[in-house]
């Protein structure tokens, strides 16, 4: 009986573990820090104006939603 006991109790901390860390997991996947801040700029490819999540540097390429998927390398 003792060994089922035993049993019982490392299986329940273990799996209290994981629940913790999956829960970290999708709290910091959740976004909690509010809509993301957009720039202006403009299509390397197209030239039609658009709007990308991050800070546009001089002499990166900026590609819109349309033509990014050209560009990816895979």
């Amino acid at each position: 009986m003792s060994f089922n006991d035993r049993g019982n109790s490392f299986r329940g901390r273990d799996s209290n573990r994981g629940g913790s860390r999956d829960s970290n997991r999708g709290g910091f996947r959740g976004g909690s820090s509010g809509p993301r801040e957009l720039h202006p700029a403009v299509c390397s490819d197209c030239g039609i104006e658009t709007q990308v999540p991050f800070k546009p540097i001089e002499g990166r390429p900026v590609y819109c939603r349309d033509c990014l998927p050209k560009h990816r390398k895979f």
